[in-house]
């Protein structure tokens, strides 16, 4: 078992507490919080805290340390635990830049030490299945796909609206989504357009819509709310030969495929302005609806990669060129809201 310390005891840091006092490849040692409260906190759950950072860098005895803390001193922190001989985790998004990510890598390979990001959401089970979806051509070849992720909350009263810390929902969801996009799409990005919300805050966004235009010709649109009071699908995914919908993170897909595109006999819809053959729906007996459940996984298989590195076992499940791509496709997302242009991307 690796010992292992937590760097930031928020949310975050509470849910890698929960899954490392579940697995069985890490037990936790500690966490360190500069929050007296959080301490309290961790001290009540039965858990040591450390009583500053320094006495985590010259802790010998901890093979992994995991950060939790807001984005805006990811980099800071985790250059001193690797240039202190520490295996790190890094909560996403890693830093605000490209630059800095490699900066950091850079010291994790000068000290022959393993670093990588916690992308949590390539475990997602709708997110699997989406992915089966489209790599088994379950409805043909899919030209669109659209992930959404919508709430009416605004950003959390904390940290994260605040621009100096990293926050903002590009940050906060964005890397999750575009991470998502790019596992699941084996193609290079052409070019991009992104537009950012701010309707309950001014010094970040509270919302995005990114339309990611692959060399096939797919489009994946991406798109979060903070300020939408009726959530549309969770995914929409749109093939030649069918449609799927999930309307929710746990809701699975629901499928509809076409017997023969061709009908004949269409019944026109009549509007107010008249009668339209092209938007009307198709006859019962022309579709093919069914259901398919959400894939299974299991997100400790995330630690269990890490510690199969450090043991020389494996390769990074999370790459350190993968992280490097999603940082360059917000830093780009950036770009297109500022000009209000399409970026020609790889």
């Amino acid at each position: 078992m690796k010992k292992s310390v937590i760097v930031g005891y928020g949310g975050m840091g509470r849910w890698h507490t929960n899954k490392i006092r579940e697995n069985n490849v890490v037990e936790l040692k500690g966490i360190f919080d500069i929050s007296e409260r959080a301490n309290k906190r961790a001290q009540d759950a039965g858990i040591y805290t450390y009583d500053s950072f320094e006495s985590v860098l010259n802790d010998t005895d901890i093979d992994l340390v995991t950060v939790a803390t807001p984005n805006d001193v990811h980099k800071e922190i985790v250059i001193a635990l690797l240039n202190a001989g520490k295996n790190v985790i890094c909560e996403k998004p890693v830093t605000m830049t490209e630059k800095d990510f490699w900066e950091m890598a850079d010291a994790a390979n000068k000290n022959g030490k393993v670093f990588t990001v916690h992308q949590n959401r390539r475990w997602d089970s709708d997110f699997l299945l989406a992915k089966q979806i489209y790599e088994n051509n379950e409805m043909g070849s899919v030209f669109c796909i659209e992930s959404r992720v919508h709430g009416s909350r605004g950003i959390p009263g904390d940290w994260r609206g605040k621009k100096e810390y990293g926050g903002g929902m590009m940050l906060d969801w964005g890397v999750h989504l575009i991470d998502q996009a790019l596992m699941m799409i084996p193609e290079k990005v052409k070019k991009l357009y992104a537009k950012f919300d701010h309707i309950t805050n001014y010094e970040v966004d509270d919302g995005f819509k990114l339309d990611l235009y692959f060399e096939s010709g797919l489009v994946y649109r991406i798109e979060v709310s903070t300020s939408n009071f009726i959530s549309l699908p969770r995914w929409y995914i749109l093939a030649d030969d069918g449609t799927a919908l999930f309307e929710t993170f746990s809701s699975g897909a629901k499928i509809t495929k076409c017997k023969e595109k061709n009908e004949e006999n269409v019944i026109p819809v009549v509007t107010a302005a008249g009668l339209t053959k092209t938007m009307a729906p198709r006859s019962n007996d022309n579709l093919i609806t069914y259901d398919m459940p959400l894939a299974s996984s299991d997100v400790h298989d995330f630690y269990r990669n890490v510690v199969d590195v450090i043991d020389g076992k494996s390769d990074l499940i999370v790459k350190h060129e993968q992280i490097a791509r999603v940082l360059r496709v917000m830093e780009a997302a950036a770009v297109s809201d500022a000009t209000n242009q399409v970026v020609d991307f790889e």
